[in-house]
């Protein structure tokens, strides 16, 4: 599983490549691509104590995704009813007609 995060300047998610590296540099755990470009042209470095946060967050959330889905949950089969109908309409069908009639 990869590791999703959240751009704080945006607010939408985003999943880096897996070495945190972009072809133009590395990936930033704040921000998208879009932000992150829109940042290095205004010239604003990346805040290392809010990046080590914001990795810390994904990995614990990447931990509960993982131990969540390590535990299926088993499908209940196919249930019938344990006892018939207790209608006398549901009693009165083809069953009982064929019944008579031999």
């Amino acid at each position: 599983m990869r590791l999703v995060f959240e751009c704080v300047e945006c607010g939408g998610h985003y999943l880096p490549p897996e070495g945190m590296v972009y072809p133009d540099g590395p990936a930033s755990p704040l921000w998208c691509s879009s932000c992150q470009t829109v940042k290095r042209t205004a010239g604003e470095p990346e805040d290392p104590l809010l990046a080590r946060i914001a990795l810390a967050a994904a990995r614990a959330a990447l931990a509960r995704r993982a131990a969540e889905g390590v535990e299926p949950t088993p499908g209940r089969g196919d249930v019938r009813p344990s006892r018939p109908p207790l209608s006398r309409r549901a009693r009165s069908g083809p069953g009982g007609v064929r019944s008579r009639l031999g």
